[in-house]
């Protein structure tokens, strides 16, 4: 299988190389604009923000999630179900969970609009073709989608200009882990650009019973005219995993940490998404950036009812199913008047998603399907005036819940006006100084107003019986300073959110595997978040990510903790290259945090020592990393159950992992 993979993917790259051979005197100069510019934040721009390069991505990316790349930044913490770095896995900003952080790919929206949840691991070794990353904390600036409620990462597609190459690499290591892949690009020939990448990503996972199979493809092409460009990104993924999301006791861990609570459980997912990108130049400084967008998601996990409710399992054992469709849109006019930059923009997407749940004996129980659409607009404004600029943002966005099933409900609806405004002042070329405020509002997931239910249920008379549908909100201050020199690299900052009826994990999981929500009366979270980067000379640097938070919730008089929000996050690294040599070790301290509301059970502390050397010769590159050199036994996630037992999910010991590169 995997002999055909590669053999079609080099015929392939042939033919593609024959079709763009042509003069390269052709190649146009006119640089592709980056559809979605006016969500990026810049050197000036009042919000907090870190780009992840392709240098960085192409050094530390071996098809692992992306929740493993963005820990190494401040204030984000994560973990895996199979405990390994593939498969499912999930992370938080600032102790805020991934269905509350907006993520994008050239401005189209990757969130699943129902549960507002991002799966990366529907698309495996994504971040092989990402070109860079942005990741803002907070609210940072207007996004397409879901609200960026915590914060939001942009995904780049592809830079199109890189050289023409092809690739292929393969990675084995620990649990049995492997991915292979081949990639290839033709540069910009003719006015037309073209990159293709396969892969194939398997492991069996720390866990018993735990493993992933997946494989993903990525096309991304481009005509590129004097006056518009066009540009079509195609990305497929397939996954099967064996499930590991029910926590274990701890004392079955101190037996032996493979445990694995699920029972006889699998999955199988495939999802698609199409976008069609334009870049029109209509004015002299004056651009309009469009995009046209569809995904297809189809799939089901198996659910052994008895098992998760401690019972003796039988050869009973459940289904959920899942079909969904969402058609999107979106067009940003961008106008640069001498001081004055401008931006206007809508947006606007349809969504439907089918529920079906079975017994492989008894066939179908039920069947229901939600829908979810939403409309928004907005308008930016940066004035520069001396050292100052003074940025405005505000978005309307309009969104719609309707529920078909057994239990009519009335349709839902909530209506948002997230305004932001900052100043920033360069102090000098090399020193920036912000301050921004801004409120954003978001509303519930189905899942938090269905109580964790797939299906909605109906109290005596018939009615709906639901949890929570009112919005969240949060008014936002963050205040910080960027330095950048020929040897420093210098962001920080300070934040304080300020929550209304904010909706928070309270530690638990539904049947249907994701976790429950409770809404609090009143919390804030507070922090400060450092990222430097110290070049001490030409062959060492040191980079330091780090932070604090202080945060609370209070209800009903009590004040207390949230859950997994862990006071100190300190990453450091050391890196030293020398020609074609590098070695990079980097620690990771990460403080305690509770599991429940009451604040009585923790995840303890834990320091965890990676390594990583790479080595590049002729046309291969190999690059070995050691994780968890120390061997160390943790959790970085827990609960605690109905019967007061705590749960927890162990990650892995010492892992080590080998890649290796060819590029044509």
């Amino acid at each position: 299988m995997m002999i055909r993979f590669f053999a079609l993917l080099l015929v392939a790259s042939i033919l593609v190389k024959r079709s763009f051979a042509q003069d390269s005197c052709n190649l146009i100069i006119t640089v592709l604009g980056e559809v979605i510019v006016p969500y990026q934040a810049d050197k000036l721009t009042p919000v907090t923000f870190q780009n992840i390069s392709s240098k960085d991505l192409k050094a530390k990316s071996v098809g692992q999630e992306p929740s493993f790349i963005f820990n190494q930044l401040p204030a984000v913490t994560n973990y895996s179900d199979a405990g390994n770095s593939q498969g499912y896995s999930y992370f938080r900003m600032r102790g805020i969970d991934q269905t509350r952080i907006n993520i994008t790919l050239d401005g189209v929206p990757m969130n699943e609009p129902e549960d507002q949840g991002g799966y990366f691991s529907n698309f495996p070794d994504l971040l092989n073709s990402i070109s860079k990353i942005q990741v803002q904390r907070g609210a940072g600036t207007t996004k397409n989608g879901v609200a960026s409620y915590g914060g939001s990462i942009e995904l780049f597609s592809p830079n199109l200009y890189d050289t023409a190459s092809t690739t292929f690499g393969v990675g084995y290591g620990s649990f049995n882990s492997l991915r292979a892949f081949g990639e290839y690009k033709s540069g910009v020939k003719n006015r037309k650009a073209l990159y293709v990448r396969g892969s194939e990503v398997y492991s069996d996972g720390y866990k018993y019973n735990s493993s992933n199979h997946s494989q993903s493809v990525f096309v991304s092409g481009a005509w590129l005219g004097d006056k518009t460009s066009w540009k079509l990104n195609i990305l497929a993924g397939h996954q099967r995993n064996q499930l590991a999301w029910i926590g274990v006791a701890d004392s079955l861990i101190a037996i032996d940490p493979k445990t694995n609570a699920n029972r006889n459980e699998k999955d199988k997912f495939t999802q698609w998404q199409t976008q069609l990108l334009n870049r029109w130049q209509v004015g002299y400084n004056a651009y309009l950036y469009s995009g046209l967008y569809y995904s297809n998601l189809n799939g089901n996990y198996d659910f052994n009812l008895n098992n998760f409710l401690g019972l003796p399992t039988t050869d009973e054992l459940y289904n959920y199913a899942f079909q969904s469709n969402l058609t999107g849109f979106f067009s940003n006019y961008n106008v640069t008047w001498n001081r004055l930059k401008f931006t206007a923009g809508v947006h606007g997407n349809v969504y439907n998603r089918q529920h079906t749940f079975s017994e492989k004996a008894l066939g179908r129980l039920y069947r229901n399907t939600g829908y979810k659409n939403e409309a928004s607009v907005f308008a930016k404004a940066v004035y520069t005036f001396s050292w100052f600029s003074f940025f405005t943002d505000v978005q309307y966005r309009y969104t719609q819940f309707d529920y078909k099933g057994t239990v009519p409900l009335n349709k839902l609806h909530w209506e948002f006006i997230n305004p932001k405004a900052g100043i920033s002042a360069e102090i000098k070329p090399d020193l920036v100084a912000y301050y921004s405020i801004g409120r954003t509002g978001r509303e519930p997931t189905r899942n938090d107003m269905f109580m964790g239910n797939d299906d909605l249920l109906a109290d005596s008379a018939g009615n709906p019986v639901l949890s929570a549908t009112a919005a969240e909100y949060v008014v936002e201050h963050e205040l910080g300073i960027r330095f950048q020199s020929k040897t420093w690299n210098i962001n920080l900052n300070g934040y304080y959110m300020n929550f209304e009826n904010e909706i928070v994990l309270n530690g638990k999981f539904g049947p249907n595997g994701l976790a429950l929500t409770n809404n609090v009366e009143k919390s804030f979270r507070t922090g400060i978040e450092l990222s430097a980067a110290w070049q001490v000379n030409r062959y060492f640097t040191l980079v330091n990510n780090s932070s604090y938070n202080y945060s609370r919730i209070k209800e009903q008089k009590v004040s207390f903790h949230p859950v997994l929000t862990p006071p100190v996050i300190i990453n450091q690294e050391a890196i030293y290259t020398w020609r074609n040599f590098s070695v990079a070790a980097s620690v990771r301290y990460q403080h305690q945090s509770y599991i429940d509301f009451a604040n009585t059970a923790i995840v303890k502390s834990y320091t965890l020592l990676n390594a990583r050397v790479g080595y590049n010769f002729n046309r291969f590159q190999l690059t070995v990393f050691a994780d968890n050199i120390t061997n160390v036994r943790y959790f970085n996630n827990g609960y605690v159950d109905v019967d007061g037992s705590k749960k927890y999910f162990v990650q892995a010991p010492t892992t080590v992992y080998a890649s290796l590169k060819y590029t044509l």
